[in-house]
């Protein structure tokens, strides 16, 4: 998707010049005041999905989201990687404060980032963000099952529960399903989990033994 796709799909003059009416658009297109709240049919349906207890997906919420999907303007939480949008551009824009060839400044308005790289390349743009409730990378899209990184990205509009289905699809994409189901009270049990999750740093952070805690 180029600059021109991403201003048709927003409803917006497709002119190539990504300014304060195509960037309202998207921020327009990306909120959602009345997102409904997952409830407990949802996660009776995702955890029978997983073949995993509605315990172990709880734990996993209680862990390993940053709080609510949605932050308080209702769009979507997000996280912009700088070094990815780097990475997938050759560098062609960098340095600037979307993109750079190391990470963080996460401190730093990740919309505001975006919208600075939708400009350059949208593909990359939405790729570069983790997304939702669970931080799910753009760059996944495809191994995911969606179309497009705008796709995954827009999905997590709609619900709490599509929040849900997208770590549900990095769960089933990523072949964690037996590590879901071996959570437990016990931190060993939750070391292949955290392991899996959240990267060889895992341990540093106690992943596993805030796992086991969430299991009690």
């Amino acid at each position: 998707m180029d600059v021109r796709a991403l201003q048709s799909r927003l409803g917006v003059a497709a002119d190539g010049m990504f300014g304060p009416k195509s960037r309202a658009a998207l921020i327009a297109r990306f909120t959602n005041t009345a997102a409904p709240a997952v409830n407990s049919a949802d996660l009776i349906s995702f955890a029978s999905r997983l073949h995993c207890s509605g315990k172990q997906l709880a734990a996993v919420a209680k862990v390993e989201s940053a709080g609510g999907g949605f932050d308080d303007r209702g769009r979507p939480k997000i996280l912009f990687e700088r070094h990815l949008f780097h990475r997938q551009t050759g560098g062609r824009w960098s340095p600037s404060s979307f993109s750079q060839a190391t990470g963080g400044r996460y401190s730093e308005d990740s919309w505001g980032k975006l919208l600075l790289a939708c400009a350059k390349d949208p593909d990359a743009a939405f790729s570069s963000c983790s997304w939702g409730k669970f931080q799910v990378l753009g760059l996944h899209w495809s191994k995911l099952g969606y179309e497009s990184p705008f796709a995954l990205a827009v999905s997590t509009v709609e619900s709490e529960a599509a929040h849900y289905d997208l770590l549900s699809r990095y769960i089933e994409a990523f072949g964690l399903a037996d590590e879901l189901r071996a959570l437990s009270t016990d931190p060993e049990d939750c070391r292949a989990f955290a392991r899996r999750y959240n990267g060889p740093a895992y341990e540093r952070f106690d992943y596993h033994k805030k796992l086991a805690s969430a299991m009690r």
